[in-house]
């Protein structure tokens, strides 16, 4: 019953509009005040600050966000953006596929999804609308790119379930390359489709071509490189992900620097839109730690875990349940906060019915990856909205096919878990 009444605080404080990270510290401490003294909720709400920002490891979220920034500001992607529209000129949909290389690209330089959107939507969309493209599929494409940087590592998301739950972040980098490169081959196919039975959708392969030669563009020699630098360093062991991350922030900015398009606001921007992302999600931690004191001290893992046995069902049936929920949440909540919020929660019950713990990640950050584009709340569909001035019905019907394509994925993912654990097992 407390826990109930606990989770009524953290809903009413959302619905009224309280920031995530605050709700969910406020229902924390409330739901605390009926189970423990005053003066263990003071310990644990100072333990909670002191842990929190003494972590070495969570130095890699700002670095790998102000990586991703320095790239936008220093327009970047508008170069490997005109880079893949020249390859694949000739190829019908060229610039859509473009879009889906320049993600799996942009991904592996930084692990920011709404800033691989926002950038790619800069760099591609004006030129996709002359060339004749449907405003909403292009839109739609462009958003479903951008979500790849969720996955494909380096990814804040793998970091912050490997925060909340003590996994390897190098492992969960590692078995989140194969996903995400399945999951870009399965937007590839899906782009193919519709252009096939919509051809409406798509320009004339000529007018596509025109359009990629007069495009200019800088070299992409110093962006091949920072990945050479980032994705060697985090598989070789060379450094660490923090250090690793550290690294490919200061070869952003010598990038962006060298090709003479970081000015000063750019600069100032970057590091704003750094400290406002991480403070955000530094405050989430802050509140879902303390709210994950409750559920501790409620002993809600473990009367579930007791449901479970008694109910008799299956290891899978529960497993599917779950996904489900996630399923459920990343339509209306930021995923940042749901994985910090529920990881040490469904981590400790998908372990105890035998599951594997990087396998689990890899799973709970796909689900994030179709919230990110699931509506209402499909937070890549209203960057892209927004930095397109497209419509935003428009958009999430643009992206409802790769929906639909996720959804193919995530249960190739769940059925055939060698997919996720091939380069760690």
């Amino acid at each position: 019953m407390i826990f109930v009444w606990g989770t009524l605080i953290l809903l009413g404080s959302i619905l009224a509009a309280i920031p995530i990270g605050f709700a969910l510290g406020l229902a924390g401490i409330g739901s605390l005040s009926l189970l423990v003294p005053v003066q263990t909720i003071l310990a644990l709400m100072s333990k909670v600050v002191h842990a929190t920002s003494a972590s070495y490891l969570i130095l890699t979220i700002p670095m790998f966000v102000l990586m991703a920034e320095f790239l936008g500001c220093g327009g970047i992607a508008q170069d490997l953006m005109i880079a893949c529209n020249r390859l694949l000129r000739k190829v019908r949909g060229g610039m859509a596929i473009a879009c889906v290389f320049s993600g799996v690209i942009l991904a592996a330089a930084s692990g920011s999804s709404t800033a691989s959107a926002a950038s790619i939507t800069r760099a591609a969309l004006p030129a996709m609308k002359k060339a004749g493209y449907d405003p909403g599929f292009a839109a739609g494409t462009i958003a479903i790119a951008g979500t790849l940087a969720i996955m494909i590592p380096p990814s804040t998301a793998f970091v912050l379930y490997g925060l909340m739950t003590e996994t390897s972040i190098g492992k969960l980098f590692l078995a989140g390359v194969f996903p995400g490169l399945v999951t870009a081959a399965g937007y590839l196919v899906t782009i193919m489709l519709m252009l096939k039975l919509r051809p409406g959708l798509g320009p004339k392969p000529e007018m596509e071509a025109l359009l990629a030669v007069e495009q200019k563009g800088s070299s992409v020699w110093p962006m091949a490189v920072l990945i050479m630098v980032v994705l060697g360093g985090l598989y070789s062991g060379v450094a660490t992900p923090t250090e690793i991350a550290a690294v490919g922030a200061l070869g952003a900015l010598l990038v962006a620097l060298a090709t003479r398009r970081m000015t000063r606001p750019a600069f100032m921007d970057a590091v704003g839109n750094t400290l406002r992302i991480t403070a955000m999600i530094v405050t989430i931690i802050f509140g879902a730690h303390l709210f994950g004191y409750f559920i501790s001290f409620s002993q809600v893992t473990q009367a579930a875990l007791g449901w479970i046995a008694e109910s008799g069902l299956s290891p899978a049936a529960v497993m599917l349940m779950v996904v489900f929920v996630y399923l459920l949440l990343g339509m209306v909540m930021d995923q940042a906060a749901i994985i910090i919020l529920t990881a040490p929660i469904t981590f400790s019950l998908m372990t105890s019915l035998g599951y594997d713990p990087i396998w689990w990640g890899v799973i709970i950050v796909k689900t994030a990856e179709i919230g990110l584009v699931s509506p209402p709340m499909g937070l890549n569909v209203f960057v892209t909205s927004s930095a397109s001035r497209v419509d935003l019905r428009a958009c999430f019907r643009g992206v409802m096919p790769f929906v639909v394509t996720e959804l193919v994925v995530l249960a190739l993912l769940l059925a055939f878990p060698e997919i996720t654990l091939y380069f760690i097992s």
